[in-house]
């Protein structure tokens, strides 16, 4: 009998679902098979699997990869190209059920390595219980002389969440996820740069985030939590899945942050449950300012040590089915296609959903798709981490100092 051996991030949403797929793999392809799971946290797997290479080395038949990932996997040969059994065998409506955005995020050099397991950009979460209310609208005027709105700035931002920030009553005006994983942390700071007009690397592909909107983002971060303490202290040491619990549980009256955790905000039993809305990221008040979005994706992959290529491809093709992509999001992560996106029965327990669509179709935002991402995601780490998190440096020396890093990296 056959064993599949998975590996990806511990998630209850993807926990959850796949449980409920790998179930019904059997019955789906007459098949005995038995699965084996392994979830390990991000700088984990990126450390032991991804770094090293180890990841094709014949543990794994299953891979949810992190879409940051995939160049680097791809060109040094560590994933199994797809494409042939796309062609030969695909998924219903393959291509065109899933965004091209998404697709995009699973290929390399024109070859498809994955298939979009879980996706959700990152979009405006707010309180809109506090928004709404009468009293919370007077002491507003009363205090800023204009009437309380979501906010459509970076400036108006950091007003509301001044407001909103009462530790005494365990509310803060916003939380972010700047724990050094490489993840939130340095997603958070792309989403400043591009919001005033930056870019992380020029049209040559050369280095140009240390530039007046690099630090102006950067040091707009740090002074979320340490200048006007509007996050809480401990941000520096959440990742994301925590950060968005923090929020269900009603302890942020905003957060910018990835659209699938209003499945966390919108479940029966949240602290905000039917009081969330969402809307566009701010921007900076400047011609150059720019609402923007970023998104990643988790794909199913198989790694290219696999004892059991053609199976793990035949699960993929099972979970990007229609009713299991649905399954995907009832259980807490993102599904993928256009269908789910739009069944209004989801999207009756998911209102964020009517903006996936919207923010993914359109002109959003994408980390570098080269190989070297990896390395560079890492300077990028460690430039927020000495300056917002152990704050061993200046931001501008932060900036500096991890651009001539990238550039020695890139050239």
């Amino acid at each position: 009998m056959p064993t599949l051996r998975f590996v990806g991030r511990p998630f209850e949403g993807f926990e959850r679902a796949l449980q409920r797929q790998m179930d019904s793999f059997a019955d789906a392809v007459d098949t005995d098979v038995t699965f084996e799971r392994d979830h390990r946290p991000l700088p984990e797997i990126h450390e032991d699997l991804i770094a090293t290479g180890d990841i094709g080395d014949g543990r794994y038949d299953l891979f949810l990869c992190l879409s940051d990932w995939l160049p680097m996997l791809a060109a040094a040969g560590h994933l199994r190209p797809l494409d042939d059994s796309l062609a030969a065998d695909p998924p219903e409506d393959w291509p065109g059920a899933w965004a091209g955005s998404l697709r995009s995020l699973m290929a390399h050099d024109g070859v498809t390595y994955g298939v979009p397991y879980h996706d959700g950009p990152e979009i405006f979460h707010y309180r809109e219980d506090l928004f709404e209310s009468v009293e919370e609208q007077r002491a507003f005027r009363a205090a800023y002389d204009r009437p309380l709105s979501v906010p459509r700035t970076w400036e108006e931002f950091l007003q509301v969440a001044q407001f909103f920030t009462r530790p005494d009553d365990d509310l803060w005006g916003t939380i972010v996820a700047a724990k050094p994983d490489g993840h939130n942390d340095v997603y958070d700071f792309c989403i400043q740069l591009w919001s005033r007009g930056g870019q992380l690397l020029d049209g040559d592909g050369a280095p140009a985030f240390d530039s007046p909107e690099g630090r102006a983002a950067l040091q707009y971060y740090h002074d979320l939590i340490h200048e006007y303490e509007v996050v809480p202290p401990e941000a520096v040491e959440l990742e994301s899945v925590e950060t968005g619990q923090f929020y269900a549980d009603g302890k942020a009256a905003m957060m910018w942050n990835w659209s699938g955790f209003g499945a966390m905000a919108e479940a029966p039993d949240s602290a905000v449950f039917g009081r969330t809305n969402y809307g566009l990221v701010p921007r900076a008040d400047s011609d150059a300012g720019e609402h923007t979005s970023l998104t990643v994706c988790y794909g199913l992959t198989v790694p290219r040590g696999s004892d059991y290529p053609d199976l793990a491809y035949e699960f993929i093709r099972h979970a990007a089915s229609p009713e299991k992509d649905r399954i995907t999001t009832i259980e807490g992560a993102s599904g993928t296609r256009f269908s789910t996106w739009r069944d209004p029965a989801v999207l009756r327990e998911n209102s964020f959903y009517s903006m996936v669509e919207e923010v993914n179709t359109g002109p959003v935002n994408t980390l570098p798709r080269i190989p070297e991402y990896l390395e560079l995601n890492e300077i990028l780490n460690e430039m927020v981490e000495r300056a917002v998190v152990d704050r061993s440096a200046a931001v501008e020396d932060a900036l500096a100092d991890a651009a001539e890093q990238a550039a020695e990296l890139l050239e």
